[in-house]
């Protein structure tokens, strides 16, 4: 098949489409040139003249492709001719976490729990170590092995932390992120660091142990509220499983003021280290 037929991007020989979303498709592909399976993201057809989400493909691939680390998908080459902008990454055939706990539930993901926890923060970490905040932190945005291997996903909202003097002169922002784990600093669009992401981490981490977010609402307004005002409800009351230990110190990552947080993903992880995520160890299921 030529290049340029139906079949190709590029050269990425189209197999199977993995994931359509709003306005990208992400694509099961073979790399001719270097003999490999790969993911391949591009845009859907009426995107490619949308510069807004041309950009957001770009930064992706612009970030992705500085940083290496087990726990975050890798990106390979990319291409931005205007007919089919796309990239290139490491190919990892497991769905997101979001799907996971859809198909399997929150019992049968806690035996592996803590392991997905570590690893994603692992993998947060190293993205922040690396000068970046994710700005979308969410069990959409982390694939999730059977066995519990985790690849953190997704960079197109990526920001610079804002640190020190700058702080007092930066514009305010548009909100960017998803509203069910977005911080209230990046709601009100104030300058942001790597505590951002720790709040969303910690709305993610009560998804996985809880099955749901902290917050809900029925409409875009109440749940933007209830990250701004309302108290989170207790981990251990909605999971009698998980230890006091672990709901004090998810409840301090969902401070309002990012200085009620750990200072980092690091700090929170020494300290998940310490304390037990379950009273009683969750039996695996046969």
């Amino acid at each position: 098949m030529a290049r340029g037929a139906p079949g190709y991007i590029g050269c990425y020989r189209l197999l199977n489409v993995v994931h359509t979303g709003h306005v990208s498709v992400i694509w099961q592909a073979y790399d001719d040139a270097h003999q490999r399976i790969v993911g391949l993201k591009t845009l859907l057809d009426m995107e490619h003249v949308n510069r807004e989400e041309v950009r957001f493909l770009r930064r992706e691939y612009d970030v992705g492709i500085k940083i290496q680390h087990p726990n975050i998908i890798e990106i390979y080459g990319s291409a931005w001719d205007a007919r089919q902008p796309h990239f290139a990454m490491e190919w990892f055939p497991h769905s997101n976490l979001k799907q996971r706990l859809l198909a399997i539930g929150v019992d049968q993901l806690a035996p592996f729990a803590s392991k997905v926890i570590e690893q994603a923060a692992l993998a947060l970490s190293h993205f922040h170590a690396a000068g970046w905040v994710h700005c979308d932190v969410k069990p959409d945005n982390f694939l999730v092995s059977d066995e519990g291997e985790v690849k953190m996903i997704d960079f197109g909202l990526a920001k610079r932390p804002v640190r020190g003097m700058a702080r007092l002169f930066a514009r305010k922002s548009k909100p960017q992120g998803t509203k069910s784990y977005i911080s209230p600093e990046q709601i009100r669009g104030e300058p942001i660091d790597g505590r951002a992401d720790l709040y969303s981490f910690a709305c993610m981490v009560h998804e996985i142990l809880s099955g749901k977010p902290p917050f809900t609402g029925t409409s875009a307004n109440e749940l933007l509220t209830k990250h701004l005002r309302s108290t989170p409800p207790s981990l251990e009351g909605l999971n009698r499983n998980v230890t006091p230990e672990l709901g004090q110190l998810l409840r301090r990552c969902l401070s309002k003021k990012a200085e009620g947080r750990p200072k980092t993903v690091d700090d929170f992880l020494a300290e998940f280290r310490m304390i037990r995520v379950f009273r009683r160890n969750p039996t695996p299921a046969r």
